[in-house]
């Protein structure tokens, strides 16, 4: 009855020109304040079950549920919390992929050329021959996308005469496997280990990690409380690609399943890195509702390097050759025998329109 009488009053002080400020009233107080503090603690409780390191997953908990009790999150909403909740969490420990968004997202930047707000980002660009017998294609993202993965067989296929092939990683912020699944298998004369995975055991048994069956994924025994697995790369039946010169441009954007990529030609000493360090965030996880309009990425497993059980958090994946990120693509067509003139010309037309640097600062190795 008592909110019934606030609404209607409100009706009528908007009709005669007076505003009332509903979000001052103790009943709507109280009502952001249970909210807020709901949503910090649903983020709190996922990250004591959930997070690949539980000891830091602890930690992360404990420092949310104190600025519960100090009241910190009580009068923010929207980005105001998630931003507090981020700075919280990363003041315990940083992690490249841990945060929280208000549901209705954040808009993408602005044109670098225009100034105009872009549209989505798409997963591939510039796909074909940039020069006779060298073969381009930029990865964007690796998404969850059976066209994507269908377009990147087809370009691998369509190229298979090349005696090189640039990917150009340095605008690519992550995804998945299956993209990786169709283009490995041309590269490798016999079946190659590329990166090792490992999944907090729990989260894996509840059959809903982020790491479902999948062909180019072996089960193989691990450390305690992690379902660990390794992605192989399995050759296909045509051995016109083996030879192939494979460059890898990577930037500090360069991030999660991008670094995942790289890794894995670099380690197994199948493609060339050239750019800067890659941006350094490791853990790959999932997405969850906290309620009241936000939802958190929480990282849950790890990749590494099978032969070091390194991993590249915080540090990113080194360059075998570093150059400026903006110069990669004129350094790999010059050692190519490409003239340094038209190489230019070549890698203005081929620069990527989204970022090559990283937005967040690195973060530090998590204490395991």
């Amino acid at each position: 009855m008592i909110r019934s009488r606030l609404i209607l009053s409100a009706l009528l002080l908007a009709a005669s020109g007076t505003a009332l400020p509903l979000a001052a009233t103790p009943a709507a107080a109280e009502e952001a304040e249970a909210s807020a503090n709901a949503v910090a603690e649903r983020y709190a409780m996922l990250l004591e079950r959930d997070y690949v390191y539980p000891e830091t997953g602890k930690r992360y908990a404990a420092a949310i549920r104190a600025a519960i009790a100090a009241g910190r999150y009580a009068p923010l909403s929207g980005a105001a919390l998630a931003e507090a909740l981020d700075a919280d969490v990363n003041a315990v420990q940083p992690d490249g992929h841990l945060h929280v968004r208000p549901r209705e997202g954040a808009a993408p930047p602005p044109d670098a050329r225009t100034g105009k707000p872009r549209g989505p980002k798409p997963p591939v660009e510039q796909a074909g021959w940039i020069a006779p017998g060298i073969a381009f294609i930029r990865f964007n993202l690796f998404p969850d996308d059976a066209a994507v993965t269908a377009t990147a067989a087809k370009f691998m296929a369509d190229h298979a005469d090349a005696k090189a092939i640039i990917f150009d990683i340095r605008s690519h912020n992550g995804g998945g496997i299956e993209q990786m699944n169709v283009i490995f298998p041309w590269l490798f004369a016999e079946p190659t280990r590329l990166v090792t995975m490992a999944t907090r055991a729990s989260v894996d048994e509840s059959g809903e990690g982020p790491l479902g069956e999948d062909e180019g994924l072996r089960l193989v025994t691990g450390d305690p409380g992690m379902v660990t697995r390794e992605h192989w790369a399995t050759p296909n039946g045509d051995a016109r690609l083996r030879d192939a010169k494979i460059y890898v441009l990577t930037s500090g954007a360069t991030g999660s399943a991008a670094e995942h990529f790289a890794l894995a030609m670099k380690h197994t000493h199948r493609g060339t890195l050239v750019g800067s360090a890659t941006g350094g965030a490791n853990h790959f996880g999932r997405g969850e509702e906290l309620g009241g309009g936000f939802r958190a990425f929480i990282p849950v497993g790890r990749t590494c390097d099978p032969l070091t059980g390194r991993d590249w958090e915080g540090d990113g994946v080194q360059p075998d050759i570093a150059v400026a990120p903006a110069d990669a693509l004129v350094r790999v067509l010059t050692d190519l025998g490409i003239e340094a003139g038209e190489a230019k010309r070549l890698s203005d037309a081929h620069k990527p329109q989204w970022p090559m640097e990283r937005r967040r600062p690195r973060a530090a190795k998590a204490a395991r």
